[in-house]
C-alpha cells in the first residue's frame, strides 16, 4: 500500500480506529460542506467507511501535530478519486497533493484513465486542474467531471 512522508505530515492508509477522525474531518472543511445527517442520507455512515477500509486500501489519512489532519479515498473498480479533504488550518502544506497523489498510484495500477467529479467553480476544481487532471465534461448544477491519465 503506497504511502508518503514529507517533513510537515504522513500519509498512511487509514485504520478502522480512523473512521471518527475521517468524519471530524469531512464535516470540517468550508467547501463542499456537509453535515453528518446529509452523508448519512448519502450513504456514508461510520459502518460504510469502515466496511470500505476493511475491504480493499482505498481510503488514505494525512497525519499531522499527532492527529489526522486530512483524508482521501478511490473507488478501486470505477477509477473514481472519490474524496479528498484536508482541514481549513492544514490547507496550503503539500497534504492535499500528496493525498492525491497516493490515490492516483492506487488507481493507475489498474486503469489508464482516473476520473473524479467536483464544483467546476470550486478552488478544488482549480487544485486538481494544478495537479493535471483536465476538463472532460459539465454536468448539472455547475458540477465538472475531471480525468487524468495515466503517466
Amino acid at each position: 500500500m503506497p504511502s508518503i512522508a514529507s517533513l510537515n505530515h504522513q500519509i498512511r492508509p487509514a485504520t478502522l480506529e480512523d473512521v471518527a477522525a475521517i468524519f471530524r474531518v469531512r464535516t470540517a472543511v468550508t467547501e463542499n460542506v456537509l453535515t453528518l445527517q446529509q452523508l448519512a442520507e448519502l450513504g456514508v455512515t461510520p459502518d460504510s467507511i469502515a466496511e470500505l477500509i476493511c475491504s480493499a486500501p482505498c481510503i488514505w489519512v494525512a497525519e499531522a501535530d499527532g492527529k489526522v489532519a486530512g483524508f482521501a479515498m478511490v473507488e478501486l473498480e470505477t477509477a473514481c478519486l472519490f474524496a479528498a479533504f484536508v482541514l481549513p488550518q492544514y490547507e496550503g502544506r503539500g497534504m492535499g497533493r500528496d493525498l492525491v497523489a497516493v490515490c492516483e498510484q492506487a488507481l493507475f495500477r489498474d486503469h489508464a484513465l482516473a476520473w473524479l467529479e467536483t464544483d467546476g467553480r470550486s478552488r478544488a476544481a482549480g487544485f486538481y486542474r494544478h495537479l493535471g487532471w483536465a476538463h472532460a465534461a459539465d454536468l448539472v448544477d455547475g458540477d465538472v467531471r475531471l480525468e487524468k491519465r495515466r503517466p
